[in-house]
């Protein structure tokens, strides 16, 4: 039998007028987290948090309206300027195991961001946190 979940997964990319190092830091600060991770028009992030090391875990408090959700996870990979990769943990994904895994590419104009994530409970929520991605990358563009 075939497992679905660990068969979804999705892949955005943006180039991002930016260095790598720069952007690679924007994932690990938590007040450029607060500025960026926020996968929709009209949203906030209250709380941020960061332990910025292999092993330590984060926090994204995601607010729409008066709904917070929170969104947690583990560094796995802190390949400086290079790879991220965490566990993500939200109200929207919660399978074990779903890694979201982000490349830093020098490119002409900038930096590629590419961001990679596996494993997900249906083809929907798969769905939703590709628009997710793509408005959080769109919003790291502006905040850098």
């Amino acid at each position: 039998m075939t497992d679905t979940a660990t068969e979804l997964h999705l892949e955005t990319s943006r180039v991002i007028a930016a260095p790598k190092e720069k952007l690679f830091d924007a994932w690990l600060d938590p007040n450029m987290l607060a500025r960026f991770m926020m996968p929709g028009p009209n949203m906030t992030v209250p709380e941020a948090k960061s332990d910025a090391r292999e092993g330590g875990r984060f926090l994204v408090v995601m607010r729409a309206g008066d709904q917070d959700m929170p969104h947690k996870g583990t560094y796995k990979t802190i390949d400086r300027a290079n790879r991220l990769a965490f566990t993500w943990e939200s109200p929207f994904s919660k399978l074990e195991d779903s890694v979201v895994t982000i490349d830093f590419t020098e490119a002409e104009g900038g930096t590629e961001v590419k961001l990679h994530h596996v494993r997900f409970e249906s083809e929907e929520s798969r769905d939703n946190h590709k628009g997710g991605w793509a408005s959080i990358l769109d919003a790291l563009a502006n905040a850098v």
